[in-house]
């Protein structure tokens, strides 16, 4: 007679006593993929985690909102605003220069005020007395900026830090001696007037009159336009040298100077190369401010100004663009703010009433953003962009691969 056959108990009943989260097998195996930006249960939605929306593409959409922004400011903005932003354009195509020289060369330089007084100065001769017209005039003097820079490039060649500093700061005092002792060509103290730019038969002044979509455009609505275009231009071609071989010399001579001239860098060559194209930079600013201004002065190009410069390049992050140009920005419009509302801020005084006035309380403020960049954030406000960018995306990528928790029973 067979015995009956027993069924099995162990395995039931080892699976039924053990917990489904007490073994890592079985909760592998149940554990539910998260579907392409679906972030598990319990964590944080990611603002970036949208199906279907790359890094590539958010990037693009900014840049086009950016765009559109920017060619829809002069239909709603005042002239005050539009005055101001076009001081901060010039100041970031300046600020893009001394940051190629400073920022990513190491080379310390004092003197960028004088070639922004080339720039315009040079437009202006040009234009009036010798009668060229306006474009041609606006690159020649930007040409005439960088060939005083070349004349001094063998000296930046073979100086560094102070040294350099020291040398370039000679360049102010000769410049201002210049600038009001020579009358016939600078006008002396009062300066001289501008001529406004003609390019293929717009003229960029208040006449003649000009309507586009029932909204008038005045001098400082049609420099706007010329404003963006030259500043994404020299931004674009600023980012190309720093992200090609020049830029990684360049911050080789700046990090290690020993190791490029053994690596094969000519050393001197790259200083007077990148000090001849931070004078080009200067003398673009300078055409620019000169065209906004409408009235050149030597009382402008000083040696605040360039101490201003030293500023934006510091607060925005040095070798960097975006970090030019957002401490060109801040530099540039804080001390016209605290002007425009004075007012109505404490402790800030209208100027000539004996307080502190605007101009003095914009360079305490951002005297005091310098050490606190210095001292708490030395990549400037670009470092500060980065590292919160950064920060984002391990949240998105952490959202995206983190498993969800296992069902309990």
């Amino acid at each position: 007679m067979s015995e009956p056959v027993s069924e099995p108990v162990s395995e039931p009943t080892s699976e039924a006593a053990t917990p489904v989260r007490d073994t890592p097998t079985t909760a592998t195996s149940t554990t539910a993929t998260p579907t392409a930006g679906t972030p598990a249960p319990g964590a944080s939605r990611p603002l970036l985690a949208v199906p279907g929306i790359t890094a590539r593409t958010l990037r693009l959409v900014l840049w086009l909102a950016v765009v559109a922004v920017a060619v829809a400011v002069p239909f709603y903005l005042e002239g005050f605003w539009l005055q101001a932003g076009l001081f901060a354009m010039s100041a970031a195509i300046g600020a893009i220069g001394i940051n190629l020289l400073t920022g990513a060369t190491g080379q310390l330089s004092l003197g960028h005020a004088f070639f922004l007084a080339v720039g315009a100065y040079s437009y202006v001769y040009l234009s009036t007395d010798l009668g060229l017209p306006t474009p041609l005039a606006a690159v020649a003097a930007v040409i005439v900026a960088g060939l005083c820079g070349g004349v001094f490039s063998p000296i930046a060649g073979r100086l560094k830090g102070a040294y350099l500093g020291i040398a370039t700061l000679a360049l102010i005092f000769v410049g201002q001696h210049i600038l009001f002792n020579a009358e016939p060509v600078t006008g002396g103290f009062n300066g001289r007037p501008v001529p406004p730019m003609e390019l293929f038969g717009l003229v960029f002044a208040d006449t003649p009159e000009l309507v586009v979509l029932n909204v008038p455009f005045g001098s400082l609505e049609r420099l706007w336009f010329l404003g963006i275009a030259l500043l994404a231009g020299v931004a674009v071609f600023a980012r190309g040298v720093l992200r090609g071989r020049p830029g990684l010399a360049m911050n080789t001579i700046r990090d290690h100077e020993i190791a490029a001239g053994v690596m094969g860098v000519p050393v001197a060559r790259y200083r007077a190369g990148v000090f001849v194209l931070s004078s080009m930079y200067g003398g673009l600013a300078g055409v620019l401010v000169a065209l906004v201004f409408q009235q050149v002065v030597p009382d402008y190009f000083g040696m605040l100004l360039s101490l201003d410069y030293l500023a934006m390049i510091v607060i925005g992050g040095l070798g960097s663009v975006a970090g030019a140009v957002a401490g060109a920005a801040f530099v540039s419009l804080l001390p016209q703010l605290l002007t425009r509302y004075s007012d109505a801020l404490p402790l800030v005084a209208e100027p000539g009433s004996g307080g502190v006035s605007p101009a003095e309380a914009a360079r305490i403020l951002y005297g005091a953003a310098v050490v606190a960049v210095v001292l708490f954030l030395p990549g400037g406000l670009a470092g500060l962009a980065t590292r919160l960018g950064r920060v984002r995306l391990k949240e998105l990528r952490w959202a995206k691969s983190a498993p969800a928790p296992a069902s309990r029973r």
